[in-house]
């Protein structure tokens, strides 16, 4: 199950054993920006990237989607570096950049031959606080994001069901709101909208530099000295709570959308590490996520796909480095000749076993060795070593975490499974959304290329 910020999920939730092996140095200037460089030897290359604690769970009404929208801007030039030189320099050193939003961060970065660092600080400090915003640039980019819209979420009829889903889950949570943004607020954009976002969120004093990679700690902190510490702070005013209130009853909604197969996603209301309380609640629905959907053995795949033959997929997903409340997700496309009616029977059928019986030794076992080693060839890499610091930093749960992962998760009781169980997995919070497909009329349409960056 891929919720919200596809992408940047695969990233989430795991943090592999190597994140302990490797020290972390962590440094702040006066001005407020944190670095923290992780050194790995393993090759001569170097990740640097550049998280800012906003996204889009951050917008009031009228800019949803803002955040998205800056970052695009981002790539938009300096006085500087013009429009397009960020991106050529980067290219001519060898480098690879990118950049991605979510709901709570949005970030930009470099992977470079470990020589070249110094060009990534150079570039990602000039526009840090010199962009310049230009109406003409933003016109053309805003059709670039309408487009990314068109094709990502309006085109796809199970991203459109997420969307309406997410904005009947939440009352009043920001998540109910897509990253990318409601199409009249996007329509409506003002350069001075984007400018006045850049200058209240984009400062050192809100941002995180992440390095890792074949690099000396202190020399890399000097570097940065060299280009970040001497930009301005602003004034960032601590963001209001918006807490979540709390669902009364069960909600359903019908999403009628061209689709070749109907679709079944279901949500239950639950903490996620940083408002979980005990914590240990998070590390327990963590595992209680792998033993539905954790690979090939897990509950729903082996029941309901393989074993009664149902489904012709399901997952379960959940967000725990989120920075508010979050779902536990449950989505189905059910097999010919079955409803999303019966999917929905069976997957509850599912949550009450996790309710009723135990899960054994073995089960256990299981799913921890297999959430504790999923893709770590992939999450061993640089990259998602940085994604995870920069993330759990800039959602406010602080980088340290990593480390605690792997002895947190094994912890985790078949009791302690249950129980979070039988407090979250209830009807009274949970939301229903079924995908009625409707006839698909027209042949679709060709995809434009969307230009711009970030492949997130």
């Amino acid at each position: 199950m891929k919720q919200r910020l596809a992408a940047v999920l695969l990233l989430c939730p795991v943090f592999t054993a190597y994140a302990e092996s490797g020290k972390v140095h962590e440094h702040t200037f006066n001005n407020g920006l944190k670095v923290l460089v992780k050194e790995d030897h393993r090759s001569p290359v170097v990740v640097s990237q550049v998280w800012y604690k906003v996204g889009a769970s951050y917008e009031p009404g009228g800019i949803t989607g803002i955040s998205h929208m800056l970052e695009h801007m981002m790539f938009k030039g300096t006085k500087q570096y013009p429009a397009g030189e960020f991106s050529r320099i980067i290219a001519e050193n060898g480098g690879q950049e990118n950049a991605f939003t979510g709901n709570d961060y949005t970030a930009y970065f470099q992977t470079l031959e470990k020589s070249r660092l110094e060009i990534s600080f150079k570039l990602e400090a000039d526009r840090m606080r010199n962009l310049d915003l230009k109406a003409e640039e933003l016109e053309k980019e805003l059709q670039v994001v309408t487009e990314e819209r068109r094709m990502r979420t309006d085109d796809q009829p199970r991203s459109k069901t997420q969307e309406q889903f997410n904005a009947v889950a939440f009352a009043n949570s920001p998540y109910k709101n897509p990253v990318i943004g409601w199409p009249s607020d996007i329509a409506n954009y003002k350069v001075e909208d984007l400018q006045a976002w850049y200058q209240q969120w984009y400062a050192p004093n809100n941002a995180t530099l992440v390095v890792v990679g074949d690099v000396d700690s202190q020399q890399v902190v000097q570097l940065a000295e060299k280009y970040f510490a001497g930009l301005q702070p602003s004034v960032i005013k601590p963001i209001k709570p918006q807490e979540e209130i709390e669902q009364q009853g069960l909600r359903k909604l019908t999403v009628k959308a061209p689709a070749k197969l109907p679709y079944i996603m279901m949500g239950y209301k639950v903490p996620v590490l940083k408002t979980a309380k005990p914590e240990s609640e998070a590390y327990a629905l963590e595992v209680l996520a792998g033993i539905l959907d954790g690979g090939n053995g897990a509950r729903l795949t082996s029941r309901l796909v393989r074993g009664k033959q149902i489904a012709v997929s399901v997952g379960a997903g959940y967000d725990f480095t989120s920075r508010l409340p979050e779902l536990l997700m449950l989505e189905a496309t059910p097999a010919e000749g079955q409803t999303v009616f019966d999917m929905e029977y069976a997957l509850k059928d599912e949550v009450l076993q996790l309710k009723n019986e135990l899960v054994s030794a073995d089960e256990l076992q299981r799913v921890k060795a297999q959430v504790l080693a999923s893709d770590v060839y992939q999450k061993d890499s640089n990259f998602y070593q940085a994604m995870q610091l920069g993330m759990l930093e800039t959602v406010g749960i602080g980088w340290q975490k990593a480390d605690e992962y792997v002895k947190k998760i094994n912890q985790v009781t078949a009791e302690q499974v249950r129980d979070v169980a039988r407090k979250y997995l209830i009807e009274d919070h949970l939301t229903v959304a079924y995908l009625d497909p409707q006839p698909i009329t027209e042949a679709p349409k060709p995809a434009k290329s969307i230009g711009g960056h970030h492949a997130f």
